[in-house]
């Protein structure tokens, strides 16, 4: 049952911008997901080592999208931008509709501009140090994106970096929830972004035996929830939402996709890199978001599950959904079509949620076609897309380290 225990501000969710695997913009990526086409291939850049594959980010051109710009950006810098872009642009914030004083940034990432730590470490490795290009660090350090999309708009409010490894789009979205609700900004573009698909760091998360290595099957290799599943994919991208106070984008003639109705967060401290086997702090991060949210389990219909196609991980996962919602909801996860996109994901996935809302659809989780013995008492999505009506909404995102971050969504 809802409660409404004390007044606030509402806050939804005007805009959209995506930049994934499965397509370089909101529709297309949209759509890919809703008819489960996973984007895993062969990866050139990966080429000889032990997972030669990943979810890539095909068809960008950061030039002809960006400008001339786009070659001081490294890649994780070049996908915020161009998602913020199109997420204002959706929001219809054309002609300086907002003060840009009152107009936060919070776009974070688990790991930032790795690719050009490796690729200026090779340079002074093989070439010399006068090799090594001037602007290496302002281009790689993790804050560099939610400051260059200030910059690139205009914007004079707060911008900061969240870093939560896997959870870091999701804990954006947290605390962009609380600066709008403690009056600080009117409006805040929030997310993710990462483009961590690299030597290095493919072969690090291998060596942690934590990536599928299914070379013969690469379109197959990322199975949520799935008996054979093995690991997860790489993959890059970045998803940047518009919020903004309901009461103000309704006096501007806006409904918007969903709207973000609350946010809850824990810390396992268990393991660096396993979940806590019972899920306890996970479970407590769902629990909280619902209270926050003034909303019970019943009122569910949907949860986007982390489930990124690891044998652990994914069977805690279900475990605590079990004992939250006793398998009356139903469950997807979209990393069966996008890989997981690691600080990036929780965006791309609240974002998916908030199309999931306002289509009445819910994707299916690709590549699942039987669950193990350790997944049970789950309502998973899967084959094609269902047509229901949703009207609240759960987006889960864990990471290494036991960042639990959960939001509820709901219709606009």
């Amino acid at each position: 049952m809802t409660r409404h225990t004390h007044s606030r501000p509402d806050v939804t969710i005007t805009g959209l911008g995506l930049v994934t695997p499965a397509g370089v913009d909101t529709e297309s990526a949209w759509k890919t997901t809703c008819e489960g086409r996973p984007a895993a291939a062969a990866d050139p850049r990966l080429a000889g080592l032990g997972v030669p594959f990943s979810c890539s980010v095909t068809d960008f051109d950061a030039e002809l999208t960006l400008g001339v710009e786009a070659r001081r950006m490294a890649h994780f810098t070049q996908f915020a931008v161009a998602a913020a872009r199109e997420a204002v642009a959706d929001a219809g914030a054309a002609g300086h509709v907002w003060d840009p004083t009152r107009v936060g940034v919070v776009v974070g990432t688990g790991i930032g501009g790795q690719d050009t730590w490796e690729e200026q470490g090779a340079r002074m490795r093989d070439r010399s140090p006068r090799a090594v290009n001037p602007l290496t660090v302002p281009k790689a350090i993790g804050n560099i994106a939610a400051t260059t999309i200030a910059m690139d708009l205009g914007l004079h409010g707060p911008s900061f970096s969240t870093s939560t490894a896997c959870a870091t789009g999701t804990t954006a979205l947290g605390l962009a929830l609380d600066l709008l609700r403690a009056g600080r900004c009117d409006v805040v573009l929030a997310g993710g972004t990462e483009a961590a698909v690299t030597p290095l760091v493919t072969t690090a998360f291998d060596r942690l035996k934590a990536l599928s290595r299914r070379q013969d099957d690469p379109s197959g290799a990322s199975r949520p929830f799935d008996q054979d599943r093995d690991g997860f994919v790489l993959a890059e991208g970045a998803g940047v939402l518009v919020l903004e106070r309901t009461e103000d984008a309704r006096a501007r003639g806006r409904r918007g996709y969903a709207r973000l109705l609350g946010y809850g967060s824990t810390t396992d401290a268990h393991h660096l890199t396993a979940p806590d086997p019972e899920g306890r702090m996970a479970q407590l991060a769902i629990q909280r978001a619902l209270e926050d949210a003034q909303l019970d389990p019943a009122d569910i219909g949907l949860v986007n599950a982390h489930a990124t196609g690891t044998p652990q991980g994914d069977a805690v996962e279900a475990r605590l959904l079990e004992r939250v919602f006793g398998g009356n909801v139903a469950v997807t996860s979209t990393k069966g079509v996008t890989g997981h996109m690691l600080g990036a994901t929780g965006a791309v996935e609240a974002a998916f949620t908030a199309l999931s809302i306002r289509d009445g659809l819910i994707p299916p989780t690709a590549n699942f076609h039987a669950p193990g013995p350790d997944i049970a008492g789950v309502d998973i999505v899967h084959g094609n897309a269902r047509s229901t009506q949703v009207s609240a909404a759960v987006s889960n995102s864990f990471g290494f380290g036991g960042h639990n971050a959960v939001v509820v969504l709901g219709r606009a």
